[in-house]
């Protein structure tokens, strides 16, 4: 007759070879002495080949100072330690089950750790569980991605990749704010296509958008990271240029004003040059609202339009009575 203890062990290699979970139980030094059907497929090596080893010494991807650290627990404390994807993507580099329709490079894999008690209660061996996530891991990124695209969608400027009017004014509050409380000096620009009606009405919408679009990439080259620079409807543009007294951005505007006056455009056989008029205006206290101290840059921008085009003219106090008489 077949003893109890063999029919024991049968079943349980059956249970072992059959769940779709890596099994590996180990010692404190990390040798290995359970090795499961999971673990022996995805791992090419056979429990023969990895009993008695050291877990470090079969995968060099696995950092044995932070297992260690993270082990720690269930050897002194006799709790189950988990280690997720979205902390460390996998623990042993696996390749994906399924290499023809999956996206994924690798297995992404969540692992558990609990310890395995002797009779006297001491804890001297750990089992770790190696769940195979990939297809939950990847609908959520999966998810995140298309997040953060409907996110930049929602901010971008289709035409130019600028920000949008909603977006940049958003922005533009914040930095007013930031100025009022900290008193620092930023400079508001408004930016204008001269004569861009007659652009389109000669040349088409077409070439109208691709003069918008050579102007987005000459604002872009002309200003830093750290400025903030919008489509503010049409053929404007403003921009906040911060940390920048209105001397240090008429520099700024300048080299655009040149930039652009320099582009030559070819479309359909035609070469397309334009210019464009500039206003700025240097954040001051006391400016009551964002759109205020906008206003004085747009005011500015009225007066290099009324002054003949492709020119920069800088916001001041005494400006208010000159734009009343170009007005009235």
């Amino acid at each position: 007759m077949i003893s109890d203890e063999l029919i024991s062990m049968h079943w349980q290699q059956d249970l072992l070879s059959s769940v779709e979970v890596g099994i590996v139980v180990m010692d404190k030094d990390f040798t290995i002495e359970v090795w499961n059907q999971f673990m022996e497929n995805h791992a090419d090596l056979r429990p023969g080949q990895v009993s008695g080893k050291k877990l470090f010494s079969l995968f060099d991807e696995i950092d044995e100072q932070w297992l260690r650290s993270k082990a720690d627990p269930v050897f002194n404390l006799k709790t189950p330690v988990f280690i997720i994807w979205e902390q460390r993507p996998y623990l042993f580099r696996f390749s994906t089950s399924r290499p023809i329709t999956s996206d994924a490079l690798y297995m992404f894999q969540n692992v558990t750790m609990f310890p395995l008690s002797s009779p006297d209660g001491t804890v001297n061996k750990l089992c770790m569980l190696v769940y195979d996530v990939t297809d939950q891991a990847l609908s959520k990124l999966r998810v995140e991605r298309l997040n953060d695209e409907l996110q930049h969608m929602s901010r971008v400027d289709g035409l130019t990749g600028l920000f949008n009017r909603r977006y940049w004014q958003e922005r533009f509050d914040s930095l007013f704010k930031l100025s009022q409380r900290r008193e620092t000096v930023s400079t508001a620009c408004m930016l204008d296509i001269d004569h861009f009606k007659k652009i389109n009405d000669t040349y088409g919408h077409q070439a109208g958008d691709l003069v918008i679009k050579t102007l987005a990439r000459v604002i872009q080259k002309s200003i830093r990271e750290t400025d903030l620079a919008g489509r503010y409807g049409g053929e404007e543009f403003a921009v906040i240029l911060v940390d920048s007294t209105a001397s240090n951005a008429l520099k700024v505007a300048e080299r655009i004003r040149r930039l652009a006056e320099a582009m030559v455009i070819d479309h359909e056989g035609h070469q397309i040059c334009f210019t464009v008029s500039i206003g700025l205006s240097e954040f001051r206290k006391p400016v009551n609202s964002s759109m205020a101290w906008l206003e004085e840059a747009d005011q500015a921008l009225y007066m290099s339009k009324n002054s003949g085009r492709n020119r920069v003219s800088v916001w001041h106090h005494e400006n208010e009575e000159q734009i009343g008489q170009l007005q009235g």
